[in-house]
Parts: structure tokens; sequence; C-alpha cells
């Protein structure tokens, strides 16, 4: 068993939001003494850390799995102790665009594992915790074959 601490950091992002949502799931930092706030400096998503860190909320999280022929989906749970996270989640109809890295806390810039452009399919809201469920879109859905069987784009077909 090592010594190390994974953490995850999640980058939200929404056209009706000011700016991306950072989130860490480890408190590697004291970012301000009043009011008191921890957080992880990284690079990762941003090209100043010192001024757009990521903020340490109480969380665990599922990875996105690797298994063939399934979306790579997974989850974050947050703890509900702030009104303000179900009034955001609520505030929007469209789906959010989530980005999750892992990283070491001895070396944030690092990048261990990386699941980009990952939808927020639905927000579950408890009394105690808030569930919130994020997918890759399915490989079925993507476009294949590009082109359309035409007799001009593929004439060996049409003889």
């Amino acid at each position: 068993m090592t010594g190390e601490v994974y953490v995850a950091l999640f980058y939200v992002e929404h056209p009706l939001l000011e700016s991306p949502i950072r989130l860490s799931t480890d408190w590697t930092e004291r970012l301000s003494d009043d009011p008191e706030i921890y957080g992880t400096r990284s690079t990762w998503m941003t090209e100043d850390p010192e001024a757009d860190p990521f903020y340490f909320v109480v969380a665990s999280t599922d990875l996105p799995s690797d298994i063939d022929d399934t979306p790579a989906s997974g989850n974050i749970v947050l703890d509900n102790i702030d009104p303000e996270i179900a009034r955001l989640l609520r505030s929007f109809t469209d789906r959010a665009t989530i980005h999750m890295a892992v990283v070491l806390a001895e070396t944030p810039d690092m990048v261990e594992a990386e699941y980009r452009d990952m939808s927020i399919l639905s927000a579950d809201i408890t009394s105690g915790e808030v569930v919130i469920s994020f997918s890759r879109e399915d490989v079925e859905l993507e476009y294949y074959p590009c082109d359309r069987m035409t007799k001009d784009r593929f004439p060996g077909l049409h003889r």
C-alpha cells in the first residue's frame, strides 16, 4: 500500500455559468484564511492555477469504467451542506459538460487519468447528499459511416 493520495478534479462548464466550476476531492492546501477555504492548485484545464484553483468539496466519486461496448459513466456524491448546490443544479434545463482528471496530491499537475467531454445526465438531491451522474455519449449514437452511400461518393457500389 502506498502513501499516495489520489485526487479527483472536476471541471464543469455550461453556457449559463459565468465561469467554469472547479472542484477537488482533496484539501491539498489552504487557499484563503478568511473565509477558510481549501483546494488544489493544478495546471489541468487552466493557464493560471493561482487564479483558478479547484475548490475542495466533501465528495466521493465513481470513476468511469473502461468496459467495452458501454459508455464511460460515473458519478459524484456531494454532501448536501449548502442549499445553493440544489438551486444551481435546478437552474438549467439543458446538459452541462463535465471533465474529470485523477491526479496525485503530491503532483497535481501530472494527470494519471482523464475523462473529457462527458454530460451531466441527472442530479438526485436528498436532504443528505447530491448524486450527480455523468456519461459519455454512446458509441451507437455516433454517425457511421459519415458519408452517404451515393453514386458520386462511392461509384464502386453503383456499377
